[in-house]
């Protein structure tokens, strides 16, 4: 039995393994390096894509119990590389409106940092029913919900026209989810922040070099 359980442990973190590269490469080569958010993702998908070419060629060892040819290499890189691009433009541009609190909130999906939208696409796989409550905002927006205006918040666009913070729903779900949902995004390198402002819910934030003790 704990044989069974152990394959199935390994079997789920070599699954996982390539979506966490992918996205904790990207954070590191925009906290550590401040490169362009395009080029972060790149950074990280070049990551991802050496990691599945070892992939590739471990199981190519394990059926044929060669290391195989040049040609099977580049067989490899390519279709590693049509794997990741495909990923990684699903995810950046790929977003189900029945996933947002409204058609206003689905409609700044696209202002938001590149590497929380690869954050949010891979959470959908595992949570169909995550809502996105909120992206982009403008100081007005703060007092409008009676809140005072925030002079640091990266729910603003920062300098690179992108918007470095999202809000989560967590009411309806349960405690043990939310947690849960808390962890996978620390796990990815981002920021979290569980308040309550106009309501409960989930802030996740990406560091920003603008304002480097935003959230």
């Amino acid at each position: 039995m704990k044989s069974v359980l152990f394959f199935i442990l390994k079997a789920v973190i070599l699954l996982i393994l390539p979506f966490i590269v992918l996205i904790r490469g990207a954070v590191y080569f925009h906290s550590h390096y401040e490169w362009h958010p395009q080029l972060a993702i790149l950074g990280g998908a070049l990551v991802t894509l050496a990691l599945l070419i070892i992939y590739f060629s471990w199981f190519y060892g394990r059926l044929t119990g060669k290391v195989g040819t040049s040609k099977s290499f580049k067989f490899k890189a390519y279709l590693g590389l049509v794997l990741v691009l495909g990923y990684c433009a699903y995810g950046l541009f790929f977003f189900n409106g029945e996933n947002a609190k409204s058609e206003a909130v689905r409609s700044e999906y696209t202002s938001l940092h590149p590497i929380l939208r690869l954050s949010i696409s891979t959470i959908l796989f595992v949570d169909k029913n995550l809502i996105l409550t909120d992206a982009s905002r403008l100081p007005e927006d703060y007092r409008k919900m009676g809140l005072k205006t925030k002079s640091h918040s990266l729910h603003y666009k920062q300098s690179n026209g992108y918007v470095h913070a999202f809000d989560l729903r967590t009411q309806g779900h349960s405690e043990w989810r939310n947690e849960a949902l808390e962890l996978y995004f620390r796990l990815m390198g981002l920021n979290t922040l569980r308040h309550g402002g106009t309501a409960d819910h989930l802030h996740v934030s990406l560091k920003s070099h603008d304002r480097p003790g935003g959230i």
